[in-house]
C-alpha cells in the first residue's frame, strides 16, 4: 500500500499528526506497537503555551470533552518560606496565554487513547499492535510490519518518527542524540482520594532533601513527581515503595501535603533520571522526527506534551503546504526547534538548582533567589518561559550572566 505519510508511534505526538494530516486530505498510515496504552508516569501537564497549540490543531475541545482539566493557579512552597505567605502570594496561570484559564492536564492513557481514536476517525488507517521489522529511508521510504501474525509493508514519500525516546526511525535515518548528564532521580505517581486540596492549584516545594511536583486532575485524583539525590538509587524501591514516596510529602512548609500523603497510590512509581537530550537534527531525506524521538527537555519543567504539540503543529503546517511532487523543506522546523530546546534546557538547568538540590548551600541558594526575585521579577523570567514558551521572554535570560544571577554561581 502506498501513503501520503507513514508515522511510527500512536502516541500522542503521533496520532495528534495523523488526525491534522487526515484532516487535511492526506492519506496517513499510523502504527502503535501496544495495544493497551499503560499508566508509565508520561507527561500529563500541558503548558498555557503547549495548550495553545492544541488549540492551533484544532484538537482542545477534544482534549477537554475528554475529562481535561484546567490548573488556574500556582503556589510554590519552600522550607525557607512561610507557608501562609507563600500561599498568599499564589500566582494566576490565566496570564500566559491568550483565552487559556492554565496548564491543562488529562490523564496519559486516556490522552493517547483520544487521540488515536480521533485519527481514525478523521481517517487515518491506524493499526494497534504492529510489530515494525524494517525501516527504510532515503529516494523510497518504506515500513514492514507485522498485524495480527500477517506481514505488510507500506510506502509513503515520508515517515515519521513520533515513538519516543527509542526511536526507530530516528536510527534507520542515522540521526544521533547528544544527552546532557543527569541531575537528580525522579519518580510520579497517580493518587486517589487526595481530599481537601483545591483541584484548580497546582504546587511545588523543597523540604530537607525532597522536592514535590502536584498536579490535580478533579475529583480527588492527582498526579504528583518526587525529586532526590541521585546518591540515593534504591530510595524508594520495593513493594512499599510508593508508600514510603507518598510519606516523602509529608512537610512542614507545604502542610497541605498532608492531603497527599492521605492518598491511595492508583499507578505504578516509575523513577527515572532527569536531563535533556537533542538530535543532531530532527529530519533526514524521508523522515522527520517529533516529540520525544527528536529529543526531549528535562521533565523538571513538565515540557514534554507542550514541545510534542509544537512538533506537530510546525511540522503539519509544512506538510500542509508543500506541493504533493516535492519534498517538504523541514529546515526552519529544525532551526525553530534548536533554539526552542537551548532555551528550556537552560531553564530546566536553572530550576533544577534551585528546586532539587539539597542541604545547606541549597537552602540558602533558594532563600536568596526568593528574596531577590521578589524585589526583581526579571530574575523568575525562566518560569515564563516554561508557561508563556520560550519565545515569550528576552533572549538574554539564557546567557550565563542571568543564570549565574539566578543560581548565584
Amino acid at each position: 500500500m502506498t501513503y501520503d505519510l507513514i508515522i511510527v508511534g500512536g502516541g500522542i505526538g503521533g496520532s495528534a499528526l495523523a488526525a491534522t494530516m487526515a484532516r487535511a486530505g492526506r492519506s496517513v498510515l499510523l502504527l502503535e506497537k501496544t495495544t493497551i496504552y499503560e499508566d508509565k508516569v508520561r507527561g500529563e501537564w500541558i503548558a498555557p503555551w503547549g495548550v495553545t497549540e492544541t488549540k492551533r490543531l484544532g484538537l482542545y475541545d477534544t482534549l477537554v470533552a475528554a475529562g481535561g482539566h484546567h490548573l488556574t493557579s500556582h503556589v510554590t512552597y519552600d522550607e525557607t518560606r512561610d507557608p501562609a505567605a507563600a500561599e498568599a502570594a499564589a500566582m494566576p496561570l490565566g496570564m500566559f496565554a491568550p483565552d487559556v484559564p492554565g496548564p491543562l492536564c488529562l490523564r496519559h492513557p486516556v490522552h493517547c487513547q483520544t487521540l488515536f481514536d480521533t485519527a481514525a476517525a478523521s481517517g487515518a488507517t491506524a493499526h494497534r499492535g504492529v510489530t515494525i521489522t524494517s525501516i527504510r529511508l532515503g529516494a523510497s521510504p518504506a515500513v514492514s510490519y507485522v498485524l495480527d501474525g500477517v506481514e505488510h509493508a507500506a510506502r509513503a514519500p515520508l515517515i515519521v518518527g513520533a515513538e519516543g525516546r527509542q526511536s526507530g526511525v530516528r536510527r534507520a535515518a542515522g540521526l544521533t542524540l547528544h544527552q546532557d548528564k543527569p541531575h537528580h532521580w525522579f519518580a510520579g505517581l497517580l493518587v486517589d482520594g487526595v481530599a481537601g486540596w483545591d483541584d484548580t492549584r497546582q504546587a511545588i516545594g523543597t523540604e530537607d532533601d525532597f522536592g514535590f511536583l502536584a498536579f490535580p486532575q478533579g475529583q480527588e485524583r492527582m498526579r504528583v513527581y518526587g525529586g532526590w539525590s541521585l546518591a540515593d538509587t534504591k530510595r524508594f524501591a520495593g513493594k512499599d515503595g510508593p508508600t514510603r514516596f507518598l510519606e516523602a510529602f509529608r512537610m512542614k512548609s507545604a502542610p497541605h501535603n498532608e492531603a497527599i500523603a492521605g492518598g491511595t497510590p492508583a499507578s505504578p512509581l516509575f523513577a527515572y533520571y532527569n536531563n535533556s537530550s537533542a538530535a543532531q537534527r530532527p529530519y533526514a531525506p524521508g523522515a522527520v522526527l517529533v516529540g520525544d524521538a527528536a529529543g526531549w527537555n528535562d521533565p523538571i519543567l513538565g515540557l514534554g506534551l507542550s514541545i510534542t504539540y509544537r512538533d506537530v503543529r510546525l511540522v503539519s503546517d509544512i506538510l500542509k503546504e508543500a506541493a504533493p511532487e516535492e519534498a517538504p523543506d523541514f529546515r526552519p522546523y529544525a532551526e525553530e526547534r534548536a533554539e526552542r530546546m537551548r532555551r528550556l534546557r537552560i531553564a530546566a538547568e536553572m530550576q533544577a538548582t534551585l528546586d532539587m538540590e539539597f542541604g545547606e548551600a541549597a537552602r540558602a541558594r533558594r532563600h536568596r533567589y526568593y528574596e531577590a526575585s521578589a524585589a526583581d521579577p526579571m530574575l523568575g523570567l525562566h518560569g515564563v518561559a516554561t508557561l508563556a514558551g520560550p519565545e515569550a521572554v528576552p533572549a538574554e535570560i539564557f546567557e550565563p550572566a542571568h543564570v549565574a544571577r539566578v543560581v548565584g554561581a
